[in-house]
């Protein structure tokens, strides 16, 4: 199921009326029909009062709930209640709840709270689930599974350390010599003799720290084992509702860039992706656009769900600021823009007590329709009513890729030097936020694409390909022959997929394609940067790592103008191999430095871009011989643009000219033009 398939772009969010008396309710839904609201996420966290003991159900209230909703005509996201364990089930069975990283072994409390190698979780996730199926699977209005919420959170206990093992024999086919290898274990005399020597890498085992281990093989398999055990923790309750409902899509909400898993494995196994955008106060834009372009890029470029975001505030971050007026609707539209068919929040209505209380909702504390925030979701209900049917689907068309790889994000941050600044995320941003700057469409792509998927890309880019598996090398270099152009960067190419370094230079496999050898790379401390000259005149600071490269057929196309004793050696060069061409940035280029990489290859390829104030974005999205071309000014302040085409706003319906426009604070629009097919 590649698209959302939905009929209509949902509006709505997690609703919570189990937290409040009836009469409440009904006055709910002529606060939320009033806004325009059309669905309700429900049951995210009703396990306890599902399931009020062990061989005890209860539906009463939540059949309640959906009959109230089916009859005011809301569509349904229904979730399975898994997040969130009963206080029985971890009294009778203390397997359920999780140990952590210093080896404390939990009691109940909190959430994200199960072992997911528990087997009575397992089995009790997976009753719920069908029950939940079986009861409401052929319901017209429940149109979207939810199954558990925000998955995350590592556990090191003993039934984990027994699945480890086995995940292990699996994976290395019963080669314990295999691990050894892989693991580089003969360092510090870690050899292992027998299968149940090893375990989970935690602070009481073979951990140096949350974010470095002794054997980083270990650690990172341990990371995929633990992506893969709460994997199959979705899997079980998807085939589960399976049982009962064979069509509805089935979904988990993501979290972005979240480190513990890797989401383009879990992408293959869900319907369709949906996520939570939660940016702080000052999340730079271009984050959140890369963070919905990655969620839309893990599913192979289809609309996703927006499943949660905030009307106004959140409570659990350091500084939860208000949404400024207008700002919750251009953050909407910057998700549809990026792939999104649906907006929805958390949360409808606001809660009384607890830990969230304080975070924003549709109907607040106040209780009343007669607030900032409840007239701004009810006036974006109505904009996306009559938008219709028009962006359903549509697709982001991209001449740049961006490599983002959840295995290389663990290696990189696990490996000990040479510089704490260095981060993955960071690293995959910087390129990002340059083509963002110019307007131009990125999709991001995993490293297992073969060189016939990449060839619809002008360019691949892959910052900080610290770990190269077998295969990547071979696949890049067959698709820069054929025409395509990569660019990678320092700390490349240096180990496998065991975290073991590649014997015979940097960039190790790459270093034929890329035609350069590193023979060192000299770390700077934060007061430190130097000068890159590029061969036309640009200069540019560069800091953190500065690689000391050789060329090997490649050519300069900038070198450090100081740099003690590297100065005047190669640091961006260029190799032409096939029909296409590999470029190399040994070093972390301030913006301007990456604004003039990208500023050649916009010269180079003749790609759609625009010049917009910062924060200002230009989105596309396309199908069935119709562009749609957002407008988002992510900011308060006006500006005026070189708008870029003509076409009809679907917002205001009014015509829009090319040419100088003028845009107010957090202004959007929609034009649509014809385009050829």
């Amino acid at each position: 199921m590649e698209t959302t398939q939905f009929k209509q772009i949902l509006f709505g969010g997690d609703y919570n009326p189990e937290q409040w008396p009836k009469e409440v309710w009904y006055k709910d839904m002529q606060l939320l029909t009033k806004a325009d609201i059309n669905e309700a996420t429900i049951n995210v966290f009703s396990w306890a009062q599902l399931q009020p003991s062990e061989n005890e159900y209860d539906f009463s209230t939540l059949d309640d709930i959906v009959e109230l909703l089916t009859d005011n005509h809301f569509k349904i996201v229904l979730a399975t209640s898994t997040a969130a364990l009963p206080a029985w089930m971890a009294k009778s069975y203390p397997d359920v709840t999780r140990t952590d990283f210093e080896g404390r072994h939990h009691r109940f409390g909190g959430r994200h709270n199960a072992c997911p190698n528990s087997p009575t979780f397992r089995k009790y996730g997976r009753r719920l689930a069908a029950k939940l199926a079986e009861r409401y699977g052929k319901l017209d209005n429940v149109v979207c599974w939810h199954v558990s919420n925000e998955y995350g959170g590592l556990c090191y206990c003993d039934n984990c350390a027994k699945a480890f093992r086995v995940w292990l024999h699996e994976r290395y086919n019963g080669d314990l010599g295999a691990v050894n290898q892989a693991w580089n274990s003969n360092f510090w005399s870690h050899t292992f003799y027998d299968w149940d020597e090893i375990f989970p890498p935690n602070d009481i085992s073979d951990a140096i720290g949350p974010d470095n281990a002794t054997l980083a093989g270990l650690a990172i398999d341990y990371l995929r084992f633990m992506s893969d055990s709460i994997l199959r923790n979705y899997t079980d309750e998807r085939d589960a509702i399976r049982q009962f409902d064979p069509q509805t899509p089935i979904t988990t909400n993501l979290m972005g860039t979240f480190k513990d898993l890797d989401y383009f494995k879990w992408a293959k196994e869900m319907d369709l992706v949906s996520w939570d955008n939660y940016p702080a106060y000052n999340t730079p834009f271009s984050y959140t656009a890369m963070c919905h372009d990655l969620m839309r890029g893990v599913k192979n470029g289809a609309p996703f769900m927006l499943m949660e975001q905030t009307p106004s505030q959140q409570n659990w971050q350091p500084y939860n600021s208000l949404k400024r007026p207008g700002q919750m609707r251009a953050m909407s539209y910057q998700a549809i823009a990026h792939g999104a068919d649906s907006i929805q929040y958390f949360q409808l209505r606001q809660s009384r007590g607890a830990t969230e209380k304080f975070h924003g909702a549709v109907i607040g504390h106040s209780d009343t329709d007669q607030t900032r925030v409840f007239r701004e979701t009810a006036a974006l209900g109505q904009e996306l009513a009559n938008l219709g049917t028009e962006t359903l689907g549509a697709r982001t068309p991209a001449k740049v890729a961006i490599i983002f790889d959840w295995e290389n994000y663990w290696a990189l941050e696990y490996a000990s030097g040479p510089n704490v600044l260095l981060k993955y995320v960071d690293q995959i941003h910087r390129y990002y936020a340059a083509f963002y700057r110019q307007n131009i469409a990125v999709d991001l792509i995993p490293t297992d694409l073969s060189a016939d998927d990449m060839a619809k890309y002008d360019l691949v880019v892959a910052p900080v390909l610290y770990m190269v598996k077998p295969g990547v090398a071979e696949q890049l270099t067959a698709y820069v022959k054929n025409g395509g152009h990569f660019l990678t960067t320092f700390m490349s190419g240096l180990v496998d997929e065991h975290d073991n370094v590649y014997i015979g230079g940097y960039p190790g496999p790459l270093r034929e394609l890329m035609g350069v050898w590193v023979e060192e790379f000299d770390a700077l401390p934060p007061e430190q940067s130097y000068q890159v000259a590029f061969n036309d005149g640009t200069t540019s600071k560069c800091d953190l790592l500065c690689d000391i490269m050789h060329l090997e057929g490649a050519k300069a196309l900038a070198s450090y103008s100081d740099g003690e004793f590297y100065a005047g050696s190669p640091v961006v060069t260029q190799n032409s191999v096939g029909d296409g061409s590999a470029y190399y940035v040994g070093t972390q280029l301030e913006d301007s430095g990456l604004d003039h990489v990208v500023m050649n290859f916009i010269d180079q390829f003749n790609w759609e871009h625009y010049d917009t104030p910062a924060g200002i974005e230009i989105t596309r999205r396309q199908r069935a011989g119709q562009a749609y071309y957002f407008l988002v000014n992510n900011t308060n302040n006006s500006a005026t643009i070189d708008w870029p085409v003509a076409g009809i706003d679907l917002l205001s319906q009014t015509i829009v000219d090319k040419g100088q426009l003028s845009i107010k604070p957090y202004e959007v629009r929609i034009v649509k033009k014809a385009v050829e097919a």
